[in-house]
């Protein structure tokens, strides 16, 4: 049974996730404040944060924060009644990987849920696994991606990245020598299919960049001014 951590401090919304979630099979934890979420991501073994921005103690894109300097895997989710680009932004650059507007249909909820545990369930399988095809194998030089373990290597070392950075990674890897543009980054990698009008796409380039493109004399990921992002050879 997959675990969730609810921090919502409006007690009616949390009612009625916490009933509809339950029904689905979730085993759900509830903080009615930030402090208290906090606590409790860090010193459980939670498989998804669902976390509303406006809390008290502490807001949540604090809370995300500091779940995401402790963890770079847990999957987070923003409800948020404030639905402003530049909010969905912050969002987003704090460490969340997706978001929901309030008012929301709770079957949109679910899905959301179910495609970001979806994401991060890759387990550790032998490379030998029957399951495996070339088709889940992606390279570039020295650096490898198996989409069916989620892993990633440089080197022969395995790289740890954050559920949208693998996600962003993967997008520019099967795309690589295509000049991508930030619009079709957001559509593939964070489900927008609009100009957010920020820079969160860079914001994650060079999240991105500090990972694996690691040697001065051998970049990957280019910038192509007034264009976008293309992975190939320097």
């Amino acid at each position: 049974m997959k675990k969730i951590l609810l921090v919502e401090d409006e007690a009616h919304v949390v009612s009625f996730i916490k009933k509809g979630l339950t029904e689905e099979g979730f085993e759900v934890s509830v903080a009615f404040d930030g402090k208290t979420g906090l606590q409790l991501a860090l010193e459980n073994n939670f498989d998804l944060v669902i976390l509303d921005i406006m809390l008290p103690e502490m807001n949540g894109l604090e809370v995300c924060k500091s779940i995401r300097s402790k963890n770079q895997t847990i999957p987070i989710l923003f409800l948020t009644a404030l639905g402003t680009s530049e909010n969905i932004v912050l969002g987003l650059e704090n460490g969340a990987d997706d978001y929901l507007v309030k008012p929301f249909k709770f079957i949109e909820l679910v899905a959301r849920i179910k495609t970001l545990l979806r994401r991060s369930s890759g387990q550790t399988i032998s490379q030998n696994d029957e399951n495996i095809t070339s088709d889940h194998l992606y390279t570039f030089n020295t650096l490898k991606i198996n989409d069916y373990t989620k892993t990633v290597t440089l080197e022969n070392e395995e790289v740890s990245l954050t559920s949208t950075e693998y996600k962003l990674l993967l997008h520019l890897l099967k795309n690589k020598n295509k000049v991508l543009s930030r619009m079709d980054i957001l559509e593939a990698v964070w489900g927008v299919d609009y100009d957010l009008g920020t820079n969160v796409v860079d914001v994650y380039i060079n999240y991105l960049r500090k990972k694996v493109d690691t040697k001065s004399d051998d970049k990957i990921i280019h910038t192509v001014i007034g264009m976008g992002y293309v992975l190939r050879e320097n």
